[in-house]
């Protein structure tokens, strides 16, 4: 009999790469950036087969509970763990292994999904995270690696090593490489044994915290603290400020999974996208909304989003247009990298 697991969808963001549509308000993951749903209703539904997947615990920031609770309408049993504090992914995802430990049991499995990325082939999805379950539940952590499709510099990337003993498609992660420059990237898309880091896992609940309490004492111990500590509501889970707020700020990446020689990596195929920003939306097979609002000549290469204002594009080139609200962005595409500190400028004014 297959063992159930149980997502983990994480929904920390602030929504400032896709400003202007995109804020810390209402960010990214809440808005239906390629169709109808929303990336978090889309990661939902993602895994809504039961016969494979527990209800979902969702973590997000304490400022989100409205929202969260209303794309998780109809979501029989799933669960909101609320942060009072933002404090990374390594202390939510801390915090929702130790839920998941105390009401569904210890080797528990466990999916960490981000809430606002977009998987287009959802059956290959599936088959990676089949062979993730075996290499989990022989006590590895393991991570997925998106097949890259070209050398971006804006991901991290993870390296296959020797295979990993009797689950035919999984591998040993050999070494992590953070956002490389232009020639490493293009040197590791090259040698086929590199992967972009997706920010996909797949652990036992045991297994994952006594790595994190090995190697990330601090976060293990402020994090348990404050589930420990939580008052329930209903669906919510209220962790305690007291124990998170002195809790390190790291992400999962770097306080766990690249300092453990316990991680496995399976090959992820399915039209990954982060949707990270504009150049990456840009990308995208999806059409913009507002297309009956826009009007293009002599052009060529260019994005544009309007939410009701109409837009006239003449004689430019690869821009990103993007209106919302009483705000608008144009952008020359291969900028998104600034788009945090523009957008902090113009909410200042």
């Amino acid at each position: 009999m297959r063992r159930m697991i149980v997502p983990v969808i994480l929904s920390g963001g602030s929504g400032t790469r896709l400003w202007p549509l995109s804020t810390p308000q209402r960010p990214k993951q809440f808005l239906p950036l390629t169709g109808s749903e929303s990336l978090f209703q889309q990661t939902l539904g993602r895994i809504a087969d039961r016969q494979l997947y527990a209800p979902p615990l969702v973590v997000a920031n304490a400022a989100h509970e409205q929202l969260c609770l209303e794309e998780m309408k109809g979501v029989d049993g799933a669960r909101l763990l609320l942060e009072p504090c933002a404090r990374n992914t390594a202390a939510a995802i801390v915090m929702a292994a130790a839920v998941v430990r105390d009401t569904c049991g210890p080797e528990t499995l466990i999916l960490v999904l981000p809430s606002d990325h977009l998987i287009g082939d959802s059956a290959s999805f599936h088959d990676a995270v089949s062979i993730g379950m075996v290499a989990a539940e022989a006590g590895r952590l393991v991570t997925f690696g998106v097949q890259p499709t070209g050398p971006e510099t804006g991901y991290g990337y993870l390296k296959a090593g020797r295979p990993f003993e009797d689950v035919p498609g999984a591998f040993m992660v050999e070494r992590f490489t953070e956002k490389p420059n232009r020639d490493a990237a293009e040197a590791m898309v090259a040698d086929g044994l590199h992967f972009w880091n997706g920010g996909i896992f797949l652990f036992r609940a045991d297994q994952f915290l006594a790595e994190t309490s090995r190697l990330a004492p601090a976060i293990s111990r402020c994090a348990e603290q404050a589930i420990d500590a939580a008052i329930h509501e209903g669906p919510c889970i209220r962790p305690a400020a007291a124990g998170l707020e002195p809790c390190p700020n790291v992400s999962v990446d770097y306080a766990v999974m690249e300092q453990s020689d316990q991680v496995a990596m399976v090959p992820l195929a399915a039209h990954w996208s982060d949707v990270g920003s504009w150049d990456a939306l840009a990308q995208l097979p999806a059409p913009p909304s507002g297309q009956g609002l826009v009007n293009t000549v002599q052009s060529n290469n260019c994005y544009v989003r309007t939410d009701g204002v109409k837009v006239g594009l003449l004689g430019v080139d690869d821009l990103v247009v993007v209106a919302a609200g009483d705000r608008v962005l144009i952008m020359r595409k291969g900028q998104s990298q600034h788009i945090r500190q523009l957008a902090a400028e113009a909410d200042a004014i």
